[in-house]
């Protein structure tokens, strides 16, 4: 039986590792089951899916210049078929849609928050608007800190 990219063996697991398993091919060359080839769902440890001495079919992805010989399981499984958009046949799912606060209230019992106008706002009234609050908010900051230092030098003594 002769390697080839693309091709299908059958061999038998001789070892496993945190990153993989290793494969017993014809030949007696050895191929490498990474950790993300193993199965289509997330492997955490191979050995929940991989025992030594398994007898697997393995699909060659690649044989480099070195003789490493890259191996998959998963892509030898039957794809999942995927699900269908909605409203392509399919039935469309029942599911809560988290509640969402109306804009320009506030988080606390729906009060209008007063940050922003009613109405349509330009981009550029939107921008002036966050800059000068956030200007506002860093100066208060700043007040704050400033004061639990001592006020950086203002009450020097001479």
């Amino acid at each position: 039986m002769s390697i080839e990219v693309g091709g299908v063996v059958e061999g038998t697991v001789t070892g496993i590792t945190k990153f993989g398993a290793f494969v017993d091919l014809a030949d007696g060359k050895v191929g490498l089951v990474h950790i993300s080839e193993v199965a289509d769902v997330y492997v955490n440890d191979v050995k929940d899916f991989l025992k030594v001495g398994q007898k697997v079919k393995v699909k060659i992805l690649n044989v480099d210049d070195h003789g490493k010989i890259g191996l998959s399981i998963k892509r030898l499984q039957p794809k999942k078929p995927e699900a269908a958009p909605v409203g392509a046949g399919a039935p469309a799912q029942s599911f809560q849609r988290p509640q969402r606060r109306p804009i320009g209230t506030d988080f606390r019992g729906g009060k209008p928050a007063g940050r922003f106008p009613s109405g349509p706002v330009s981009f550029e009234d939107k921008l002036s608007k966050f800059l000068k609050d956030s200007d506002e908010r860093l100066t208060d900051l700043r007040r704050k800190t400033d004061s639990k230092r001592g006020g950086r030098g203002s009450r020097r003594s001479g």
